[in-house]
Formats: structure tokens, sequence, C-alpha cells
């Protein structure tokens, strides 16, 4: 509460300009923050407050955008309950657009997250990004785990931050019930991972349905998860690149990249990144 207290009382902060966007139905509140107001220790806590819906703007998390050295930015990201997430693909094509729209960069860019440089492109349309993604690691195809009382096989990658990826018959299963059980699992300690329920389509696309950490809730969409995915079934013979993502909200992620003998490389997520509104913080929003 001393944190919240702080925040409000700096007189100079607020109105603080911030834009609200969306990538395929995952939100963010996006700040432009290369004059930073915000302290480092102070950022999990406002990142608490401001993403709450109903009480506040509400969102999936918040970024801010600051000046690096060698890239042409970096950010802050932070997920709703204001942890620290390493990557986030949907966040990352809007951050790509609100640099762009501010006049920060040029239609291509690089910037810097904490799973690595991402290279960035606004196409023609200037509501699509595409995103050339850090190289995926530590995958392994044949883990099993109980759910439901079903034994189910559970293939394992990182595109950025942690996924399982769960093949599934049904349409209809309770992803927030089996999502956390996954999240939560021993197996994926102690810092739990993103659970994925995927069906692949009659028309070759894949339904992906995301519980995302950070959040603790199955969300709209999640990029990276989207990527862990298409690589996980590339990688055993059900699709091929590239790859058409349905997410739960109804939007499509096109996903592309290299496979040689059990490798990928090359990969690219490429999506919408649309700006829903600007507007301006007040301390009120923090309460």
């Amino acid at each position: 509460m001393k944190e919240q207290s702080r925040i409000v009382e700096q007189k100079d902060l607020f109105p603080l300009a911030f834009e609200k966007m969306s990538g395929a139905g995952n939100d963010f509140v996006i700040i432009d923050h290369r004059q930073k107001k915000i302290s480092l220790a102070e950022q999990p806590e406002f990142a608490r407050r401001i993403c709450r819906r109903k009480f506040s703007v509400g969102a999936d998390g918040l970024i801010l955008l600051e000046e690096a050295e060698n890239v042409d930015f970096q950010w802050q990201f932070y997920n709703a309950d204001g942890s620290v997430a390493e990557m986030c693909g949907n966040g990352a094509r809007c951050a790509a657009r609100f640099a762009y729209q501010a006049g920060m960069v040029g239609k291509k860019m690089r910037f810097q997250t904490l799973s690595g440089i991402i290279e960035a492109e606004v196409l023609e349309d200037e509501a699509t990004v595409s995103l050339r993604m850090t190289p995926p690691r530590d995958c392994q195809l044949d883990r099993t785990l109980v759910l439901d009382g079903r034994e189910m096989v559970v293939a394992f990658i990182n595109t950025g931050v942690p996924h399982a990826v769960i093949f599934v018959d049904e349409k209809d299963i309770p992803v927030k019930e089996w999502g956390r059980e996954v999240r939560h699992h021993p197996m994926f300690g102690p810092a739990g991972t993103n659970a994925n329920f995927i069906r692949l389509l009659e028309n070759g696309e894949l339904h992906v349905r995301t519980y995302e950490r950070g959040v603790e809730d199955e969300t709209m969409a999640c990029g990276t998860g989207a990527v862990a995915s298409a690589i996980i079934a590339a990688l055993l013979g059900r699709v091929a690149s590239p790859v058409q993502v349905l997410t739960s909200g109804g939007e499509r992620l096109r996903i592309v990249f290299d496979l040689y003998a059990g490798t990928v490389q090359n990969v690219f997520l490429q999506g919408p990144a649309r700006r829903i509104y600007e507007g301006y913080l007040t301390a009120e929003s923090l309460l």
C-alpha cells in the first residue's frame, strides 16, 4: 500500500498518457516511458492496479516502452498480476505498432525483451505486424500427465516463455480448470507454464485455447502460445508451415517457420495489432 501511495502522491506523473491496444483479443495498456516516471520498484504494483477490470483501465498486461542502446527501444512488460513475462507475441505486435505510430521508429525495428531481441515490421495496412521470434528451445514431445482422470500426452517448448501443448478432440473443455492444473503442475515447477489445448480442424487450421500464466485465466489469444502450438503440431507431422491458428476470440494468427530434421528456425508470427483508444490516467485509476 505504501507503493500505491507513493505513485498516487507523485504530482508530476498525472495525467499520464496511455493507449489501449488489442492483439487478436489480448489487450494491453501501453505507455511511452522514454522519460521514465514510474520507478522499476513501483512498476509491478502499478501494473496490477491499472490492469484491474471494472476498477481501472483493465487489460491482460502493461507495456512500458523505453530507450535502449544498440536497438530501437526496450520494453518493460508486466502481466495483469504484476509478474514479469520474458516475452508476449501479441503484446510485441502492439508495442511495435505503437512505437511506429508514435514516431519512435520506422516500419522495421528491433527491440529488446527479456527473451532476446525481437525484429518487427509494420505491414502495409499498418494494422498488421510481423515478428521474427527468438529461436524456440527446450522442446520435449512425450511427457504425460493425468487430467480429469485421463492420461494425456503433453509436449513442452519455450517460445520466449514456457508452453505446454496438449491435443484434444473436444471443442468444449474446461480450459480454466485444466489450464490451472497444468500451469501449477510440479512437472513445470518452479516457474510454472502456460497451457495450450489445441484441435486440428478439417480445413487444416489449428484451434488454440490458452490458459496464460500471470493472467491466470483463458485469454482470447496468446501469440507465443500460437507459435508453440504450431511448432509442436509440425514436429508431430500434423501440419506444415505456414500454419493458420484460430484463437479463442475468433481472430487468426499466421505462423511461418523452417523445419530441418527436427530443428525449427526462422520463426515469424503475423497478426493484427489494433489501436482501441487513447486516454489519460489520473491518480484515481490506482485507487
